[in-house]
């Protein structure tokens, strides 16, 4: 036999970006607890979460507990009695004459065979609700007086069946029963349920939709519709949608008019006050530019179809926009030039000096990164940079942060600048993350290479480095945006020179240039292979890559490796090499090889990476291997020179014949009187794993 479990905890308005997570908290605790109590419920937990209610309905619960016994081991006969009476506490009985003596093997031990009877579920479900809640962790929460227990917002009301019966819950002054209370504004008073159905169906008849899913679905088709029927289209907002979904329990989407005097501004503060100060979604012309009219989300009905509320909500961003307005013309009677003197007074970090500071270091590194950017003018870049922070002291910034930037290009433009400078000046944070378009004109990358350059060296200068999943600074997103920035527009530029030069505009020491540049390379080569990874690249194959050469350090013979593009060609003709038969063969050689001189090497305490001796091939398989690799050696240095990798791969596909042969007819580890001869073969087998080791690390690789 089987119960249903209704629990609904009712409470104040939860913060919409909590809501989410919080459900998936609360159904995946509460399964976990029915488990551990040995009553798994037979079907899926459902969850639900509305702005002002948690919810979990669950099917299938036993109502009773299986019976059980649990055998515990304790200490071997004979052990001291002070060890035997705190074994016989733990698991509840009198005496050592309750338990059994069995050999193990190792010696007689006391073994308790602890019955545990099946316990009706009501008498367990209400300790291992409340363990439920207690495990539920929010960004915030808060204590109040009904109750000692924290939760995101005071708790107004529980309610807690099962089976259609209350199960009492010990939540101090918090209501736990029957009841619960439907739409804020809709409905009034209490409502008594008897179970899951019918608690759905009077929340529905009291205009709450519970199900946060159809409530999303629900507004994202009203959003269309209202704008279909004027010719329009909605801007896509997921995360938009996603909130205003988390404000409402009965969506109402309508639609209001933006006057013309507030159609003059830039359609980017239209955009941005709408959005972030009041959860409106814009609405676009079919040409894609921004239309006079913006769509929103209401949590009530009224007798005149909404019309009081859109009022109200125009009246509102027209004062809102009317504040843009006065900014917006404030701000034009100032150059921009001319704000970057008040730079000055704007720290950018403590350590790090002030944001007129970091305008100059971004100046500097620009022109230096202007060679490895085609088509880039070092006096435009140079420009854009010098301006990119000069809005930060404009009204309009200081309303609408999110617009920095973007408001320099506007008043760059208004003020005669060139538009390749004013686009670079609104591009210098891009891509802000994953999904962001790239920068693609010349000036922009290399306002946005500096931008992002310099705060990973200024920030790693000073020993403020992201930490597990702290990253204050957003550096990890500084690396990635700086990697995509490169791998998009196929730039050769060499890192370790970029960061260096970041480095001198920051003034730092020799050594200390150069330590900073060498941790920041290894640090951005973690973040490629992130990115790499994601874009479904195998990881051994990175790491080949990489390792070859430090993980873009100082490689094994003293160069840094910090090209990217040259990183990612370097991987694409591994993976298509292994993919080969000769390349899997060869691998494998490779790692015999590799095995035998290391166990070698480790047992004899020598190394053996020095020239083999010529005059000690006795056999013809090893004379043609060490003809092999001097010739197919020399094939593939001067391949790596050109910077032709499946040409290198190629040229080594052609010793799988000659390594599978020496290992068939030579025996490497002769006997004692031919030492001398099986250290020229050792130093031979050296000779095959350095020669591949000049493209990628192949130990690396696995399969």
């Amino acid at each position: 036999m089987t119960g249903e479990l209704l629990l609904e905890l009712l409470s104040e308005e939860i913060p919409a970006r909590m809501q989410r997570r919080a459900i998936e908290e609360l159904t995946r605790h509460l399964d976990e607890w029915l488990r551990v109590h040995r009553i798994p419920p037979t079907e899926p937990i459902r969850g639900y979460v509305t702005a002002r209610r948690l919810t979990a309905i669950v099917n299938g619960i036993p109502k009773q507990l299986p019976e059980s016994n649990e055998e515990r081991r304790g200490p071997r006969v004979g052990a001291p009695q002070q060890a035997l009476d705190g074994f016989l506490r733990s698991v509840g009985l009198d005496s050592a004459e309750q338990c059994e003596v069995r050999d193990t093997g190792r010696g007689e031990f006391y073994f308790a065979v602890i019955h545990r009877s099946g316990r009706a579920a009501v008498e367990v479900l209400p300790d291992l609700i409340y363990s439920t809640l207690m495990g539920v962790e929010w960004p915030k929460s808060m204590r109040f007086p009904a109750a000692r227990l924290s939760w995101v917002r005071p708790l107004t009301s529980v309610l807690c069946l099962f089976d259609g019966q209350v199960l009492p819950l010990s939540l101090d002054e918090v209501p736990v029963g029957r009841m619960t209370r439907g739409h804020r504004f809709l409905s009034q008073g209490e409502i008594a349920v008897e179970n899951a159905a019918d608690y759905l169906d009077r929340l529905e008849a009291a205009y709450v939709i519970l199900d946060q899913d159809r409530r999303r679905d629900i507004i994202a088709a009203d959003l269309d519709r209202l704008a279909q029927n004027e010719g329009l289209t909605v801007k896509p907002d997921p995360s938009l949608l996603e909130e205003v979904t988390g404000l409402v329990e009965f969506p109402v989407v309508l639609m209001g008019g933006i006057d013309d005097e507030s159609m003059a501004l830039p359609p980017e503060v239209l955009a941005t006050a709408m959005r972030t100060h009041q959860k409106y979604f814009s609405c676009l012309k079919p040409d894609g530019s921004l239309a006079p009219r913006f769509l929103f989300v209401a949590n009530n009905l009224t007798a005149d179809d909404g019309k009081t509320i859109v009022a109200g909500n125009e009246r509102v961003l027209r004062a809102r926009l009317a504040d843009a307005r006065f900014f917006w013309d404030q701000d034009r009677k100032v150059r921009l030039e001319d704000r970057v003197e008040a730079l000055k007074d704007r720290v950018y970090y403590e350590k790090l000096g002030t944001v007129y500071d970091k305008a100059r270091r971004m100046e500097a590194l620009a022109e230096s990164l202007v060679a490895y950017v085609p088509g880039a003018d070092a006096a435009r870049a140079r420009r854009a940079a010098l301006l990119a922070k000069a809005d930060l002291s404009t009204g309009m910034v200081g309303e609408f942060p999110e617009l920095q930037g973007t408001m320099g290009r506007y008043y760059a433009l208004h003020d005669g600048a060139d538009a390749r400078v004013a686009d670079g000046i609104a591009d210098h944070y891009k891509p802000l993350g994953p999904n962001d378009i790239c920068p693609t004109a010349p000036d922009s990358i290399v306002v946005a290479l500096a931008d992002k350059l310099d705060a990973l060296v200024a920030f790693f200068s000073i020993g403020e480095k992201p930490t597990g999943s702290r990253d204050p600074f957003a550096l990890r997103r500084a690396a990635l945006g700086t990697i995509r920035l490169i791998l998009e527009n196929e730039l050769r530029l060499p890192l370790m020179y970029a960061l260096l030069k970041a480095a001198a505009a920051r003034r730092l020491r020799m050594e200390h240039s150069s330590a900073v540049a060498t941790e920041l390379l290894s640090f951005v080569a973690d973040r490629l292979k992130v990115h790499l990874r994601e874009s479904g690249v195998r990881h051994d194959l990175i790491a080949a890559a990489f390792e070859q050469v430090g993980v873009m350090g100082i490689a094994r013979h003293g160069k840094y490796e910090d090209d990217l593009i040259r990183l990612l060609a370097k991987v694409d003709a591994l993976k298509a090499f292994l993919g080969t038969d000769d390349g899997a063969n060869l691998l494998i050689a490779y790692r015999r090889a590799s095995n035998i001189v290391t166990i070698e090497e480790r047992r004899d305490k020598l190394q053996y990476g020095q020239e083999f001796d010529r005059n000690l091939l006795k056999q013809d398989e090893e004379t043609v291997l060490a003809a092999s690799l001097h010739t197919i050696g020399g094939e593939v240095k001067e391949a790596l020179k050109r910077e032709d990798f499946h040409g290198s791969m190629r040229s080594l596909a052609r010793l799988r014949r000659p390594v599978d042969e020496f290992f068939d007819k030579v025996t490497v580890n002769t006997d004692a009187e031919q030492g001398q001869l099986r250290v020229n073969r050792l130093r031979l087998l050296t000779r095959i794993r350095n020669t591949m080791d000049q493209v990628a690390d192949f130990s690396q690789i696995e399969g």
